[in-house]
């Protein structure tokens, strides 16, 4: 573990440094963290480098540098890539050392990966997030803990940095399944906001005029805020793409199986976006699931904007 004597915060270790890991870690340094940075993608470093972070050539090495490790990575396998095996960051945790994964993976990987984290001594909490790319810029993520309460306690003023709404879920794995039930929630809520605005256009009403109304009664969402000007505008440049929200949405199918809970609704959107993916338009921002519907119905919601 890191020497703290030279600094009065903790020194971080991040690794994955995409969408969501760069401004996250970003505003880690703003916050005068000490940073220690690995990603598969040699290039991905360059932006934390520059503003002051150390790089390290594996997870391993970068577990030996730091007080505490960070992950933020696509899926459940890029997660036990860089937890396990000789260069992992298990294999350089020391003992009591808290691993903080702050990907969206299965809860039962989730579980999994912190009994073995157990067995070397580190203490490994999941702690998923919402709020997308502009959430992480800002640090207003929200973010769903499971694991042990004391770990997170220690750990919670560097969650703070990235993060506006931290709860504790319960044991791990806890925070995985809140994250799944967020993704179902904003999935099926897209594509019902989807089907009114197509609807509204095949009547021949206009969809902006029908989301300005709704924007102002019961329906409110900010999904209906946001993905509705979305879908009006067609910007489907990725804030979050499609083939994240369609793995997420088989975590979400697999919990249900696991658990022995029916989510229909979650099936059938999955199987939508699983549509889109098989069009080619798995790097489109998931609002691109209302093109879709306008294919189904041939018919357009909004036009590109000026």
């Amino acid at each position: 573990m890191a020497d703290q004597a030279t600094s009065s915060l903790p020194i971080v270790g991040f690794i994955g440094l995409g969408i969501m890991g760069r401004p996250m870690a970003l505003n880690l340094l703003r916050a005068g963290y000490p940073l220690v940075v690995y990603d598969v993608v040699p290039a991905a470093l360059e932006p934390l480098t520059a503003a002051g972070a150390v790089a390290e050539a594996s997870p391993a090495a970068l577990a030996r540098a730091v007080d505490v490790v960070v992950l933020c990575l696509p899926d459940s396998p890029d997660v036990e890539a860089a937890m396990t095996g000789s260069e992992g960051v298990l294999a350089g945790a020391a003992r009591g050392q808290i691993i903080v994964d702050m990907s969206t993976i299965s809860p039962v990987t989730a579980r999994a990966l912190a009994a073995q984290a157990a067995e070397v001594g580190a203490i490994l909490l999941d702690a998923p997030v919402s709020g997308g790319q502009t959430g992480a810029v800002a640090g207003t993520l929200s973010i769903m803990v499971g694991g042990d309460a004391a770990a997170l306690d220690t750990v919670r003023p560097i969650l703070e940095v990235m993060g506006k709404t931290i709860v504790h879920l319960g044991d791990s794995g806890a925070g995985q399944v809140a994250k799944a039930c967020n993704q179902i929630v904003i999935a099926v809520t897209i594509e019902a906001v989807a089907e009114a605005m197509v609807l509204a256009a095949k009547a021949g009403v206009d969809p902006a005029k029908v989301r300005e109304v709704l924007l102002g009664g019961y329906a409110y969402s900010r999904v209906l805020e946001g993905h509705g000007e979305r879908f009006l505008t067609r910007n489907f440049t990725p804030g979050f793409r499609t083939r994240l929200q369609t793995k997420d949405l088989n975590i979400g199918l697999e919990a249900g199986r696991a658990y022995g809970a029916p989510l229909p609704a979650t099936a059938l959107v999955q199987q939508l976006y699983g549509a889109l993916m098989a069009r080619g338009d798995s790097e489109l921002d998931h609002a691109a699931l209302v093109t879709v519907l306008e294919e189904l119905a041939a018919v357009t919601v909004g036009e590109p904007a000026s």
